[in-house]
């Protein structure tokens, strides 16, 4: 793993090298709404606690699955099943003719191209997905840019400049059951990939290997 771990990209280099390999930022992710100028500052107390509660019933399903759709940065559209276990853990495995699927495993993100063979490695505490993916989504601080709360849709916005520079995520979820409906990330160069999800279910058991990461093949590939 040490080996592996040297060749770390940066979360720019992440971002275009989705880009290239058509799962596009990660969210891992362009969305319903770009982040506004609002963002920048942070939200007011009473919508913090709200967005608080919120988070905390997400942070609550421990493990999850369903299916996906992605929209890119040049509106390009994929689709496929998701796997989420916290906390890190993560699984997107892209519909035919796509060869591409992406794991975490707690620790690090892999990005695989079946077809091609190739393994493109990044940390996980460099990507925003480190938020969505916590054991619990803390938006105490300065984390939380943005709370917005419509009669359908509750959206938050958050960002950690200390880890991951200008990138953020954005994720929005179901007002009255606090299930998540979609995500964007948004990169440091602005540019956005949406995931919506569909067809959820909770509390679900995975094989052993489903966030599994094979260091040793990749080694092998550098």
């Amino acid at each position: 793993m040490t080996t592996t771990k040297a060749s770390f990209r940066t979360i720019g280099t992440f971002a275009r090298t989705c880009a290239a390999a058509s799962v596009v930022g990660m969210g891992l992710l362009l969305g319903a709404a770009g982040i506004s100028g609002q963002a920048n500052a942070q939200a007011a107390p009473a919508a913090i606690n709200g967005a608080q509660q919120i988070a905390n019933q997400f942070s609550s399903v421990k493990t999850m699955t369903g299916d996906f759709v992605q929209f890119g940065p040049r509106g390009e559209q994929t689709e496929g099943t998701f796997y989420i276990e916290r906390p890190g853990k993560i699984r997107f495995t892209y519909n035919k003719p796509s060869p591409i699927r992406v794991i975490s495993d707690g620790e690090s993100v892999v990005i695989n191209n079946r077809k091609l063979d190739t393994w493109d490695l990044y940390p996980l505490s460099k990507t925003p997905l480190k938020l969505l993916l916590a054991d619990q989504i803390d938006l105490t601080g300065d984390r939380v840019k943005s709370v917005k709360e419509e009669p359908d849709m509750t959206t938050i916005v958050l960002g950690d400049k200390s880890v991951f520079g200008n990138s953020t995520i954005k994720m929005m979820f179901d007002p009255k059951t606090y299930e998540l409906r979609q995500w964007t990330i948004t990169d440091a160069q602005g540019l956005d990939t949406t995931v919506m999800i569909t067809n959820v279910r909770k509390d679900v058991k995975f094989a052993k290997d489903m966030f599994t990461i094979d260091y040793t093949r990749i080694a092998m590939k550098r």
